[in-house]
């Protein structure tokens, strides 16, 4: 049975048309879903019985279940477990700043990507998430805290551009004034580099931000690090991003983990800087997650301080990412990883 959040306003409409329902239905559900927090057919109070009954028997309306949370006492930092209905298990951060609640969103089971430093690459790719089980993580979140989300970031487990089709029809849905209505500007894409797909992205003018995991100046230490730089080069990366600000005018943002005395030389930062001056971008560094299944450290916070000012006199934007929720497991990946081996 299809997920109705797989649905957009266009699709759903259509489907009433089909099966000799009223065209606006479509409205009146996206209404109750999306707007009033209802995920049940039968408290969708003006669409007839008859209606209700038709559409249940064909149109699931599934969320994903929450199977464990953990609250960061430092920061209020939530992390949710959650159940799909094949029994695949992703999770989903929420974290409060002052200008409201933003949530890290997961876009596959698993990853194929095979980042060395990431607890999300381990055991490998089950499947791409559906549009609606994107989404649905948001409408759970929401229902969590009582509160609406107003950013969103597609950071959390799986590479969004190697579920290039899902991903985008999951931002067209976000973005429809009918569903949550969450502007472009407030979403957030992360990508280990799939070249042709940031062309593609490109492509589309779309006003969200692009952040690219970069995390190394050199393409012999990034491919030790992240399998895909054995496929595109760091040129490669650049002259896409370089594409991709052209089309949208949108700075590039750049994820760097520090790993000492792996990528926080001085030498780096030089190297990195100069890889950055074709157009407006921002670095955000990171103290990497430190996980059993690799060696990597946390670079020291002389080593930080040095690597940031490096950057700013060089005329790079760069700031030190807030850790959240540290506490807790709150890297990408962590939870599941730790419930996988639990149950196994």
């Amino acid at each position: 049975m299809k997920n109705i959040l797989d649905f957009n306003l266009e699709e759903l409409s259509a489907w009433m048309l089909e099966n000799n329902e009223s065209k606006f239905r479509a409205k009146q559900i996206f209404q109750w879903i999306y707007k009033s927090s209802v995920f049940n057919y039968e408290n969708m109070k003006n669409i007839s019985e008859k209606t209700r009954g038709n559409i249940s028997k064909e149109l699931s309306l599934y969320l994903p279940n929450i199977i464990k949370e953990q609250k960061s006492e430092k920061d209020g930092t939530k992390k949710l477990l959650l159940k799909l209905e094949d029994g695949n298990i992703i999770e989903s951060v929420i974290m409060q700043y002052k200008y409201g609640y933003s949530i890290c969103v997961s876009t596959q089971v698993g990853c194929r990507m095979g980042c060395s430093f990431c607890a999300s690459a381990i055991g490998g790719m089950v499947r791409n998430l559906t549009p609606g089980e994107i989404i649905g993580q948001i409408l759970v979140a929401q229902n969590n805290i009582n509160d609406r989300i107003s950013n969103v970031v597609l950071m959390g487990s799986g590479e969004p551009l190697d579920n290039f089709d899902n991903v985008i029809k999951f931002i067209e849905i976000l973005n429809s004034k009918e569903s949550l209505y969450i502007g472009a500007r407030h979403i957030t894409m992360s990508t280990c580099g799939i070249v042709p797909k940031i062309y593609e992205l490109a492509d589309l003018e779309y006003q969200i931000t692009l952040a690219i995991s970069l995390h190394s100046p050199k393409d012999d230490s990034r491919a030790d690090m992240m399998p895909i730089a054995r496929k595109y080069t760091i040129k490669e990366i650049i002259d896409s991003c370089e594409y991709y600000y052209n089309k949208t005018k949108r700075r590039i943002s750049f994820e760097y983990a520090l790993i000492k005395g792996v990528n926080d030389s001085k030498e780096d930062a030089l190297s990195l800087s100069k890889l950055l001056n074709k157009f407006p971008s921002h670095v955000n560094l990171i103290s990497v997650n430190e996980i059993k299944e690799n060696t990597y450290k946390k670079s020291d916070s002389l080593s930080i301080e040095m690597f940031k000012n490096t950057l700013i006199q060089n005329g790079i934007e760069t700031t030190i990412r807030r850790k959240m929720g540290e506490d807790i497991d709150g890297a990408c990946g962590q939870l599941r990883r730790n419930h996988m081996e639990n149950f196994s």
